[in-house]
C-alpha cells in the first residue's frame, strides 16, 4: 500500500514562493501519474499540476499556469511542486495523489492514492 506524505506548506506573503514534496512510500512511483489538487473552505477540489514521469508530460491547471512547475526525483521517490508568484487566492490545503497508471488526468477521482494535505496561507 503506498502511502503519500506531503511537506513544505506554510505562510507566505503575497509575491512569494514555497515548494511543496510529496514523499511516496511503499512503493516506487516512476511508472505513475502523480497530480496535486488543491482545496479552499467551502469549495470543490481544484486541479493544480500533474506529472508523467515515465511518459514525460506535465499538465497544469489555467489558474497556476506559468507560476507553478510540478517535477519529480526518481531516486528520492518524491514529486515537487514549486510555487511562485503566489496570490491569496492560492490558499488552500494542498494534496498530491497518484494513479495506478502511467496516465495524468485532472479529475480528483482518477486517482488511487492521496496524501494527509498540507495548508498554503498566502497573505496579501
Amino acid at each position: 500500500q503506498v502511502q503519500l506524505v506531503e511537506s513544505g506548506g506554510g505562510l507566505v506573503q503575497a509575491g512569494g514562493s514555497l515548494r511543496l514534496s510529496c514523499a511516496a512510500s511503499g512503493r516506487t512511483f516512476s511508472g505513475n501519474g502523480m497530480g496535486w489538487f488543491r482545496q479552499a473552505p467551502g469549495k470543490e477540489r481544484e486541479f493544480v499540476a500533474a506529472l508523467s514521469p515515465s511518459i514525460g508530460i506535465t499538465y497544469y491547471g489555467d489558474s497556476v499556469k506559468g507560476r507553478f512547475t510540478v517535477s519529480k526525483d526518481n531516486a528520492k521517490n518524491t514529486v515537487y511542486l514549486q510555487m511562485n508568484s503566489l496570490k491569496p487566492e492560492d490558499t488552500a490545503v494542498y494534496y498530491c495523489a497518484l494513479r495506478t497508471t502511467a496516465w495524468v488526468s485532472r479529475r480528483p477521482s482518477d486517482f488511487d492514492s492521496w496524501g494527509q494535505g498540507t495548508q498554503v496561507t498566502v497573505s496579501s
